[in-house]
């Protein structure tokens, strides 16, 4: 530990912290721009500046270690100005439509500039408009409002894709993929890790807000709603309510007031989902065919392995994730019960996710689910029908998919799959196997790895998120290194408490507070606070195999709950 002052407060510090890290033991937040904790360090937005006695000029305090007596002043005339015209500098090549941009009053930019009094219209603009990216049918990239801060691009080489850096130099840096080539033609792999990064409106989901708001106000359309597990763990942020709140019971009477017919919950399929992927891994087991099996709810995932690692796809579960199995739940089953034409039953997921609106899109699922809504375009909608979210009374969700199971819950978060599929397929294997808390495969970080013996048989297991340490375990698996039967992997590191239609929150609160350990937390706490706990013993998951699937992985189960996947090309 070394001592040092920060604006005349003695502070102590590990050596080689940097002083960004260290002033917030002095209570200070030294504002940054580039700067995210093991993910950007490069010192190159300027705006995290401070004076450092003895150092020539001022230093970037987010890569600059701190040492024993080191005297640090953040908010000196010379710092405030130096962030002043820095900032000012950036909006001259920023292109300025705050109104409407979808980061307006959440930017950091825009903070900053109303935090230290900036004229916009210091500098003449140069900004030289250039066409903005919407090939992609999830991510639009519109360069003219971004401030080359690198941390899209430091996010995705973090994720192990890498499919976005800079093109040339100097003033006439961008970001974009190799050869100039659109997003739609890299291999992107959806996950959004890159737009909850970007500190601006540089990056952001396609939105299908307008979409969904006429087929509301369509009066041939029946609109239905389902939730994701990790929504109700997430979506009270974009009402400022605290990290980690848990608003389940707001859900249903939110989507009501605007207008949908109905609200399901999608942890009703995430418990078929279950059945069938336990089923099928005792198949696979019992019948030698290729294991390890992988999980398949992760479109992220399953997209990087079409490009990535194409050999593994027979390894891949053949269950369709929990939105497209919902999906195809409602065009067949509920439309058949309720007498409704499929074609006029126009179904919009919300989910954490912005793979998922490619997974929409796929030749193999298409069809049905018409929309997929990340948890802040929801946001959007309830904030633009003046809903008064955070005082909405308990409601529960609509029948006949308002009953779920605490493992259903559990889906958002890394390990909660693997988690979830070993309550069910252990009792498959064993019916007297009464565990439920398999907490070795909790956490966030790494690979974990345990070994179950359920009925004589071992089963070993891995669990890991973030591509990074996907593509060591696929390298693994290739290799002959991983005695594994089933391994769950999530695209988004902690998976989908962090996905990349999950609300963005600022740079200061990412690098200090444990904003997946919150939101993870509020799964497992409803998980263990529920009576219902494994999916298999869900009454609505029972209703449905006994009124028309009959049994899991059944032909007609198969037909319905099941898909294939598509080798792509990586260039």
């Amino acid at each position: 530990m070394v001592n040092l002052k920060i604006n005349g407060i003695p502070v102590q510090a590990e050596e080689g912290t940097t002083i960004i890290e260290a002033a917030r033991q002095a209570h200070i937040d030294i504002p940054s721009l580039c700067y995210l904790k093991d993910i950007n360090c490069i010192g190159s937005c300027r705006v995290c500046v401070v004076e450092v006695k003895g150092a020539r000029g001022l230093v970037a305090s987010c890569i600059y270690p701190v040492s024993e007596g080191l005297e640090v002043w953040t908010n000196t005339p010379q710092v405030r100005q130096s962030r002043r015209t820095t900032l000012e500098l950036l909006l001259s090549e920023h292109h300025k439509k705050c109104l409407s941009c979808v980061r307006s009053s959440r930017c950091e930019l825009q903070k900053l500039c109303k935090d230290y009094g900036v004229d916009e219209d210091r500098f003449p603009s140069t900004e030289d408009l250039q066409p903005v990216d919407t090939t992609s049918p999830y991510i639009i990239r519109d360069n003219n409002k971004c401030i080359h801060c690198m941390r899209c691009v430091a996010a995705c080489e973090h994720q192990n894709i890498s499919v976005i850096g800079p093109r040339q130099r100097g003033h006439n840096k961008t970001i974009g993929c190799a050869f100039d080539k659109p997003l739609d033609q890299c291999a992107c792999v959806g996950c959004g890790q890159c737009v909850v990064s970007c500190p601006v409106g540089a990056l952001y989901e396609k939105n299908n807000v307008a979409d969904v708001w006429a087929a509301i106000g369509d009066p041939e359309k029946k609109v239905v709603f389902f939730t994701a597990p990790a929504i109700r763990a997430t979506l009270g942020e974009e009402f400022d309510m605290p990290i980690g709140t848990n608003v389940e019971k707001k859900l249903p009477g939110a989507i009501r007031r605007l207008g949908a017919d109905a609200a399901f919950d999608m942890d009703v399929t995430a418990d078929l989902t279950i059945l069938e992927e336990a089923a099928e891994l005792v198949d696979r087991i019992k019948t030698g065919k290729p294991l390890p099996m992988f999980t398949s709810c992760c479109p992220g995932w399953v997209k990087f392995a079409e490009h990535y690692h194409p050999e593994l796809l027979p390894n891949l579960s053949s269950c369709k994730s929990p939105q497209q199995m919902f999906g195809a739940l409602l065009k067949t089953y509920y439309c058949e019960k309720n007498g409704i034409k499929p074609e006029d039953l126009y179904v919009v997921s919300v989910i954490p996710c912005t793979a998922k609106k490619f997974e929409v899109i796929r030749e193999e699922m298409a069809g049905t689910v018409d929309v997929a809504l990340t948890t802040r375009e929801l946001g959007q909608m309830i904030q633009g029908a003046g809903i008064n979210f955070e005082n909405l009374p308990d409601e529960e969700f609509d029948a006949p998919f308002e009953v779920a199971s605490g493992a259903g819950a559990i889906f958002g978060a890394t390990g909660g799959v693997m988690e979830a599929a070993l309550r069910t397929a252990a009792n498959m294997l064993d019916g007297d196997f009464s565990a439920t808390d398999f907490e070795e495969v909790r956490g966030m970080d790494g690979i974990r790895e345990a070994t179950y013996t359920v009925a004589g048989i071992e089963i070993k297991v891995a669990v890991t998120s973030g591509l990074a340490n996907a593509a060591k375990l696929c390298e693994m698996v290739k290799n002959g290194e991983a005695p594994y039967q089933f391994i769950e992997i999530m695209a988004c590191p902690g998976g989908c408490i962090n996905g990349g239609g999950q609300p963005v929150q600022k740079d200061a609160t990412r690098n200090t507070v444990d904003i997946k350990g919150l939101r993870a937390k509020a799964l497992y706490d409803l998980d263990a606070s529920m009576e219902l706990r494994k999916s298999h013993e869900s009454p609505v998951i029972k209703m449905l195999y006994d009124e028309y699937f009959g049994e899991p992985n059944s032909e007609k189960a198969h037909h319905i709950l099941h898909t294939t996947y598509t080798p792509r090309s990586r260039y």
